[in-house]
């Protein structure tokens, strides 16, 4: 049977469906990231059906229902990542039986019922900040591009106005950081040449940003460091300030300069630096998960319903039929297992 036809099958419960896409709307509204996870193919037997929806937060939390057992563990580190790295994905979790097509990430599940599930997980992020201070023609320049590429951009200098940065979302009428404007942005470039070039830099470095950029040449940017260091800036953020920013591509006129800069930014981007802070998730995350030594997916061992003692450790797992399997040969399961005492 065609997709197309299987979607036009059963919906699922509409009212739990409308529940989902409304609160997906609050979040929105409010900012919080969140990702739409929705079951487009099934072959059964399975407990979710096409069209089947859900909504998981970033912290992992997850709103409606789009199969139980493996299936949520699954669907909720597909979640977390998406909302990391701002991708969609399309994931398949099965026994193994079927074919894995280019472009699907493939859960294989040994407690899974039998059946297969295909879903998309659509990640609904807000634009990553971009401070831009200075007025020079490159920030104005850098402004505009920034905007186009998806960047929520506050443009900061004394006397700014909406006029001099027309594709900003945010004007700063001055070179601190207003917290009125919400969140710290995660990226700054300091656009100053040659005005203000030391407040600039105080100002980038007091938000907190993960990403800060700095357009000067390498012998201004070696006394100006020198500089924030004699004024006990932390030596380590000082250090990692990129100067000369951007990506060299042999510019020239302020437009191009202003590509190259934000070219480093979208690298930077790309690569993880400057996550918004409601999206940063603590790198021991995990660290108190335990594996399922059955099907190998992460379980909480705070919440775990499922747990079994062998040779005095305790190993947790995802659903009953896990630990069934684990009970009966426990040995097989056990080797390369980081245990959990």
């Amino acid at each position: 049977m065609k997709l197309s036809d299987r979607l036009l099958g059963v919906r699922g419960d509409m009212t739990a469906t409308d529940d989902v896409l409304e609160l997906a709307n609050e979040l929105k509204a409010a900012g919080r990231p969140f990702a739409l996870v929705t079951v487009v193919r099934c072959v059964s037997p399975t407990s979710a059906k096409p069209g089947a929806k859900a909504l998981v937060e970033a912290d992992g939390s997850i709103h409606g229902w789009i199969g139980g057992g493996c299936a949520q563990p699954a669907v909720v580190k597909a979640a977390k990542d998406a909302i990391r790295d701002g991708q969609p994905r399309l994931i398949r979790i099965s026994p193994g039986q079927e074919e894995v097509e280019e472009g699907v990430v493939d859960f294989g599940m040994a407690c899974h019922s039998g059946g297969t599930l295909d879903i998309f997980v659509d990640p609904i992020v807000k634009k990553p900040a971009l401070l831009v201070l200075g007025s020079s023609p490159l920030a104005q320049a850098l402004t505009a591009l920034a905007s186009r590429v998806g960047f929520y951009v506050i443009a900061g200098f004394p006397g700014a106005n909406k006029e001099m940065f027309p594709d900003a979302d945010d004007v700063l009428d001055g070179i601190e950081w207003a917290g009125t404007l919400g969140a710290p942005p995660g990226f700054v470039v300091v656009a100053t040449q040659g005005k203000r070039d030391e407040s600039g830099l105080e100002s980038a470095l007091a938000t907190g940003a993960h990403y800060i950029a700095f357009v000067a040449s390498r012998r201004k940017w070696d006394k100006l460091r020198q500089y924030l260091k004699e004024r006990d800036h932390d030596e380590q953020r000082v250090d990692a300030i990129v100067a000369p920013a951007g990506v060299e591509i042999g510019a020239a006129t302020p437009e191009e300069i202003a590509l190259s800069v934000l070219a480093g930014v979208v690298k930077a981007r790309r690569e993880g630096q400057g996550v918004m802070p409601d999206v940063i998730m603590s790198d021991g995350e995990d660290l108190d998960r335990s594996v399922d030594p059955v099907c190998g997916m992460s379980v909480d061992p705070k919440s775990a319903e499922h747990r079994s003692e062998y040779t005095g450790i305790t190993y947790y797992f995802c659903c009953a039929g896990c630990k069934h399997s684990f009970e009966k040969d426990p040995e097989p399961y056990i080797s390369g297992v980081e245990q959990t005492r």
